[in-house]
Protein backbone atom coordinates (compact mmCIF):
# COMPACT_ATOMS: atom_id res chain seq x y z
CA UNK A 1 0.00 0.00 0.00
CA UNK A 2 1.35 3.40 -0.95
CA UNK A 3 1.28 6.40 1.32
CA UNK A 4 -2.05 7.58 -0.07
CA UNK A 5 -1.33 11.27 0.39
CA UNK A 6 2.19 11.23 -1.01
CA UNK A 7 2.35 13.69 -3.88
CA UNK A 8 5.30 11.95 -5.51
CA UNK A 9 3.43 8.62 -5.55
CA UNK A 10 0.30 10.32 -6.92
CA UNK A 11 2.28 11.95 -9.74
CA UNK A 12 3.92 8.59 -10.53
CA UNK A 13 0.41 7.14 -10.88
CA UNK A 14 -0.52 9.94 -13.28
CA UNK A 15 2.50 9.29 -15.50
CA UNK A 16 2.01 5.52 -15.33
CA UNK A 17 -1.45 5.82 -16.90
CA UNK A 18 -1.13 9.02 -18.96
CA UNK A 19 1.24 9.69 -21.84
CA UNK A 20 -0.56 12.73 -23.32
CA UNK A 21 1.38 15.82 -22.13
CA UNK A 22 -1.68 18.07 -22.45
CA UNK A 23 -3.71 15.82 -20.16
CA UNK A 24 -0.90 15.73 -17.59
CA UNK A 25 -0.74 19.53 -17.71
CA UNK A 26 -4.50 19.71 -17.20
CA UNK A 27 -4.21 17.61 -14.04
CA UNK A 28 -1.35 19.81 -12.79
CA UNK A 29 -3.46 22.92 -13.41
CA UNK A 30 -6.40 21.51 -11.48
CA UNK A 31 -4.05 20.45 -8.69
CA UNK A 32 -2.72 24.02 -8.43
CA UNK A 33 -6.26 25.42 -8.23
CA UNK A 34 -7.29 22.86 -5.62
CA UNK A 35 -4.24 23.57 -3.47
CA UNK A 36 -4.91 27.31 -3.64
CA UNK A 37 -8.53 26.85 -2.57
CA UNK A 38 -7.49 24.52 0.26
CA UNK A 39 -5.12 27.21 1.56
CA UNK A 40 -7.82 29.87 1.26
CA UNK A 41 -10.44 27.76 3.04
CA UNK A 42 -8.17 26.26 5.70
CA UNK A 43 -8.56 22.74 4.31
CA UNK A 44 -6.01 19.93 3.91
CA UNK A 45 -3.87 21.18 1.03
CA UNK A 46 -2.22 17.83 0.34
CA UNK A 47 -5.55 16.00 0.19
CA UNK A 48 -7.19 18.62 -2.03
CA UNK A 49 -4.13 18.83 -4.27
CA UNK A 50 -3.95 15.08 -4.78
CA UNK A 51 -7.65 14.94 -5.66
CA UNK A 52 -6.98 17.55 -8.35
CA UNK A 53 -3.86 15.78 -9.57
CA UNK A 54 -5.49 12.35 -9.85
CA UNK A 55 -8.97 13.27 -11.08
CA UNK A 56 -8.31 12.33 -14.74
CA UNK A 57 -5.42 9.87 -14.41
CA UNK A 58 -7.50 7.04 -15.93
CA UNK A 59 -9.06 9.13 -18.72
CA UNK A 60 -6.53 8.33 -21.46
CA UNK A 61 -7.04 4.57 -21.10
CA UNK A 62 -10.76 4.62 -20.34
CA UNK A 63 -12.28 7.81 -21.79
CA UNK A 64 -15.81 6.46 -22.10
CA UNK A 65 -18.28 6.96 -19.26
CA UNK A 66 -18.73 5.43 -16.82
CA UNK A 67 -15.39 3.59 -17.15
CA UNK A 68 -13.84 6.97 -16.41
CA UNK A 69 -13.70 7.50 -13.46
CA UNK A 70 -14.77 4.03 -12.25
CA UNK A 71 -11.65 2.25 -13.52
CA UNK A 72 -9.58 4.89 -11.79
CA UNK A 73 -11.50 4.51 -8.54
CA UNK A 74 -10.88 0.76 -8.65
CA UNK A 75 -7.14 1.34 -9.04
CA UNK A 76 -7.14 3.91 -6.24
CA UNK A 77 -8.90 1.40 -3.95
CA UNK A 78 -6.25 -1.18 -4.78
CA UNK A 79 -3.49 1.32 -4.01
CA UNK A 80 -5.00 2.18 -0.63
CA UNK A 81 -6.27 5.70 -1.21
CA UNK A 82 -8.82 7.01 1.32
CA UNK A 83 -12.51 6.79 0.56
CA UNK A 84 -13.09 10.55 0.63
CA UNK A 85 -10.37 11.11 -1.99
CA UNK A 86 -11.87 8.43 -4.26
CA UNK A 87 -15.39 9.78 -3.72
CA UNK A 88 -14.37 13.33 -4.60
CA UNK A 89 -12.78 12.12 -7.84
CA UNK A 90 -15.85 10.07 -8.75
CA UNK A 91 -18.13 13.01 -8.00
CA UNK A 92 -16.70 15.13 -10.82
CA UNK A 93 -18.56 12.87 -13.28
CA UNK A 94 -22.13 14.07 -13.80
CA UNK A 95 -23.25 10.60 -14.90
CA UNK A 96 -22.70 8.82 -11.56
CA UNK A 97 -25.97 9.39 -9.69
CA UNK A 98 -24.69 7.67 -6.54
CA UNK A 99 -21.91 10.29 -6.16
CA UNK A 100 -23.58 13.66 -5.61
CA UNK A 101 -21.21 16.52 -4.82
CA UNK A 102 -21.85 17.09 -1.14
CA UNK A 103 -18.49 18.02 0.41
CA UNK A 104 -16.46 21.19 -0.23
CA UNK A 105 -13.67 19.14 -1.84
CA UNK A 106 -16.16 17.60 -4.30
CA UNK A 107 -17.57 21.00 -5.25
CA UNK A 108 -14.12 22.55 -5.57
CA UNK A 109 -12.95 19.85 -7.99
CA UNK A 110 -16.00 20.27 -10.20
CA UNK A 111 -15.66 24.05 -10.10
CA UNK A 112 -11.98 23.97 -11.10
CA UNK A 113 -11.94 21.14 -13.66
CA UNK A 114 -13.58 22.59 -16.78
CA UNK A 115 -12.48 26.11 -15.87
CA UNK A 116 -8.80 25.10 -15.86
CA UNK A 117 -9.27 23.81 -19.39
CA UNK A 118 -10.91 27.04 -20.50
CA UNK A 119 -8.18 29.18 -18.92
CA UNK A 120 -5.51 27.05 -20.61
CA UNK A 121 -7.18 27.44 -23.99
CA UNK A 122 -7.51 31.20 -23.51
CA UNK A 123 -3.87 31.54 -22.46
CA UNK A 124 -2.62 29.56 -25.45
CA UNK A 125 -3.97 32.09 -27.97
CA UNK A 126 -2.43 35.12 -26.26
CA UNK A 127 1.02 36.49 -27.14
CA UNK A 128 1.95 36.62 -23.44
CA UNK A 129 0.25 33.37 -22.46
CA UNK A 130 -1.29 33.40 -19.01
CA UNK A 131 0.91 36.20 -17.69
CA UNK A 132 -1.56 38.99 -18.50
CA UNK A 133 -4.74 36.94 -18.78
CA UNK A 134 -7.71 38.38 -16.90
CA UNK A 135 -11.06 37.00 -15.85
CA UNK A 136 -12.79 39.39 -18.24
CA UNK A 137 -10.83 37.94 -21.19
CA UNK A 138 -11.81 34.41 -20.16
CA UNK A 139 -15.47 35.42 -19.83
CA UNK A 140 -15.30 36.98 -23.29
CA UNK A 141 -13.96 33.69 -24.65
CA UNK A 142 -16.77 31.79 -22.91
CA UNK A 143 -19.28 33.64 -25.09
CA UNK A 144 -17.58 32.47 -28.29
CA UNK A 145 -19.19 29.12 -29.09
CA UNK A 146 -16.43 28.16 -31.50
CA UNK A 147 -13.69 28.67 -28.93
CA UNK A 148 -12.62 25.61 -26.87
CA UNK A 149 -15.89 23.95 -27.84
CA UNK A 150 -15.11 20.86 -25.73
CA UNK A 151 -15.36 22.97 -22.57
CA UNK A 152 -18.93 22.94 -21.32
CA UNK A 153 -19.79 26.51 -20.34
CA UNK A 154 -22.75 25.40 -18.23
CA UNK A 155 -20.41 23.22 -16.15
CA UNK A 156 -18.14 26.21 -15.49
CA UNK A 157 -21.09 28.35 -14.41
CA UNK A 158 -22.80 25.61 -12.39
CA UNK A 159 -19.52 24.65 -10.74
CA UNK A 160 -18.95 28.18 -9.44
CA UNK A 161 -22.57 28.49 -8.28
CA UNK A 162 -22.54 25.15 -6.46
CA UNK A 163 -19.21 26.00 -4.84
CA UNK A 164 -20.68 29.31 -3.71
CA UNK A 165 -18.19 31.59 -5.44
CA UNK A 166 -18.68 34.54 -7.76
CA UNK A 167 -17.81 33.42 -11.29
CA UNK A 168 -15.54 36.38 -12.12
CA UNK A 169 -13.66 36.08 -8.82
CA UNK A 170 -13.42 32.32 -9.27
CA UNK A 171 -11.92 32.66 -12.75
CA UNK A 172 -9.33 35.15 -11.50
CA UNK A 173 -8.53 32.97 -8.49
CA UNK A 174 -7.82 29.95 -10.71
CA UNK A 175 -5.72 32.05 -13.12
CA UNK A 176 -3.68 33.26 -10.14
CA UNK A 177 -3.34 29.70 -8.84
CA UNK A 178 -2.02 28.47 -12.20
CA UNK A 179 0.41 31.38 -12.62
CA UNK A 180 3.26 30.01 -10.43
CA UNK A 181 3.45 26.85 -12.56
CA UNK A 182 2.77 28.60 -15.88
CA UNK A 183 6.09 27.49 -17.38
CA UNK A 184 5.43 23.86 -16.45
CA UNK A 185 1.97 24.18 -18.01
CA UNK A 186 3.43 25.64 -21.21
CA UNK A 187 1.50 28.88 -20.73
CA UNK A 188 4.37 31.38 -20.79
CA UNK A 189 4.88 32.84 -24.25
CA UNK A 190 7.82 34.87 -25.43
CA UNK A 191 8.05 37.74 -27.87
CA UNK A 192 7.60 36.79 -31.46
CA UNK A 193 4.87 34.28 -30.71
CA UNK A 194 2.65 33.55 -33.66
CA UNK A 195 -0.41 33.37 -31.44
CA UNK A 196 -2.97 36.04 -32.06
CA UNK A 197 -4.39 37.90 -29.08
CA UNK A 198 -8.12 37.51 -29.45
CA UNK A 199 -9.15 38.44 -26.00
Amino acid sequence: MVDQLNREAAYALVTEYTSNPSLVKHMLAVEAAMRAYARKLGEDEERWGIVGLLHDFDYERWPDPPRHPLEGSRILHERGYPEDVIYAIKSHADYLPDCPRTHPIDKALYACDELAGLITAAALVRPNGITDLSASSVKKKMKSKGFARNVRREDVERGAADFGVDLTEHIQFVIDAMMPIAAELGLVRGEGSAAKDEG
